[in-house]
């Protein structure tokens, strides 16, 4: 602080400057960070980013019937929204995880658009 109390803004755009960089660091990490999901008992497995980008889908063999083609469609695609609905959920905790700590250093509130 300066004299009369006021805050000195030198002082406050390093610290706001040092959160920026902070949180690109950890945006980045979050890009570069594979976090799995799976449903049917792992016979779909989706891995998104750790900011929820969906990078590969995985289907086992064993979820295909030959015999009923059309319900085995319905179940796989149900199956691959479940993991990738799993595979998001994981992501928002990593977010938190990584992101939490930086939305504390705000003061109040945490950060617009951010998941806490």
């Amino acid at each position: 602080m300066i004299p009369g109390g006021q805050p000195n803004m030198q002082q406050l755009l390093q610290q706001a400057q040092k959160m920026q960089q902070d949180l690109a660091a950890a945006q980045q990490e979050l890009a570069e960070t594979p976090v799995e999901g799976s449903a049917g008992g792992g016979l779909v497995k989706a891995t998104v980013t750790g900011s929820g980008e969906l990078q590969s889908l995985v289907i086992d063999p064993k979820a295909v019937d030959t015999d009923s083609a059309e319900e085995t469609a319905e179940t796989i695609a149900d199956l691959v929204l479940a993991a990738v609905r799993d595979a998001n959920a994981s992501a928002q905790q990593l977010q938190q995880q990584k992101l939490g700590p930086l939305a504390q250093g705000l003061g109040g509130g945490g950060i617009p658009g951010l998941p806490f």
